[in-house]
């Protein structure tokens, strides 16, 4: 089995890194990645992801090139697999950094004979990696951020400045600005791709949205996937307001540059929560089902609305009983989180403008 040792820096010329398939994880793997850039400045640096993942990462300026594997698609089976290790292969990698647990990730290192595999030893893979690294209680109860981290950490992998990074081009964010036509918006999440139990109501959200328009002269806009797009025809159906509703019509980066320009963010546990934070929005996030501990927004300004359940967090896809965690969220719960998040704001850009004038004193 092999053992968390020091990677050698000397000889890590060209190295990939193994993604997360989700949104949100992903994101949440990139202070990791800004750790492997700062450890290895000159080295090739190429994400191997799927292809909404690859999407989102288009440019990151800690990965050099993307390699897009499609289970699903081109790489579908074992035929898929085969095909798609061959391409590693040729690649002649130093290394392999697995931020996915899986055991197929392990798998496809050892089938692309990149002779350095690392990562956590999870899903009985641990005979596959040369560098593994324990999981126990305690990474287990880290933030996910800081799990993709420890991870680096015990390999001697450190030196980023612990941040999350996404990027977008100048392109993308004019794209957002001629859609939206002005300032002024919020933006609204009601879905999460990774099942029914962590949605909170089409219902409450139209509540919510309606009082933002009401009470704060916002303009509201619903960003989501093709899949979550009956939730928001639900919510614009609900309101009493008009509301922008663009699930369904954007890519990831197009929606990313949506979010980019919103004065706020309202959210289910989700991916567009992370990317969210990623880009230091202001956010009030719904937690039911998740755990806030591990997979909270790690944005500088962000309210997470909960009520705490006896059976929650169980992670759960869909609720076996009455959904209490989430029927447990009122549209005043997260009305007022608004307002707190808007005293929050307010005060720092106080304390912003005070601490400009006292250096100008000073001076």
């Amino acid at each position: 089995m092999g053992s968390a040792a020091a990677i050698n820096g000397a000889s890590m010329g060209k190295i990939m890194v193994r993604s997360t398939n989700w949104i949100g994880d992903a994101v949440m793997t990139t202070p990791a990645l800004g750790d492997l850039r700062a450890a290895f400045p000159r080295a090739e640096i190429v994400l191997v992801a799927n292809p909404i993942v690859a999407e989102l990462f288009s440019g990151h300026p800690h990965c050099d090139r993307i390699l897009v594997y499609d289970k699903k698609g081109r790489h579908r089976g074992m035929a898929g697999l085969f095909s798609f290790c061959g391409s590693l292969r040729r690649e002649r990698f130093d290394a392999a950094i697995l931020f996915q647990n899986a055991m197929g990730a392990a798998l496809m290192a050892c089938m692309a004979r990149i002779p350095v595999r690392a990562g956590y030893r999870t899903d009985g893979r641990g005979v596959l990696l040369t560098h593994g690294v324990s999981v126990g209680r305690r990474e287990r109860s880290l933030h996910h951020t800081d799990y993709y981290r420890n991870m680096l950490d015990a390999l001697g992998i450190r030196g980023g400045d612990g941040r999350l990074n996404l990027s977008l081009t100048p392109g993308e964010t004019q794209w957002a600005d001629s859609v939206l036509q002005g300032g002024g918006w919020a933006a609204i999440n009601p879905g999460a791709a990774y099942g029914s139990a962590k949605r909170w109501y089409p219902e409450r959200f139209a509540q919510v949205a309606d009082a933002l328009i009401e009470r704060y002269g916002l303009k509201v806009l619903m960003t989501g996937s093709t899949g979550e797009a009956p939730l928001g025809s639900a919510i614009a159906q609900n309101m009493n307001k008009p509301v922008l509703d663009l699930m369904g019509k954007t890519t990831v980066r197009q929606m990313a540059a949506l979010l980019s320009r919103c004065a706020l963010v309202i959210t289910n546990d989700s991916g567009p929560m992370h990317i969210a934070a990623a880009l230091d929005l202001p956010i009030v996030a719904l937690f039911g089902p998740t755990d806030a501990r591990v997979t909270s927004p790690k944005g500088t300004f962000c309210q997470i609305v909960r009520h705490e359940q006896d059976c929650a967090p169980c992670l759960k896809r869909t609720c076996p009983t009455d959904h209490r965690c989430m029927r447990a969220i009122s549209s005043d719960d997260v009305i007022r989180a608004v307002e707190e998040l808007f005293k929050k704001s307010i005060q720092n850009d106080a304390s912003a403008s005070g601490n400009v004038t006292k250096k100008r004193q000073d001076t």
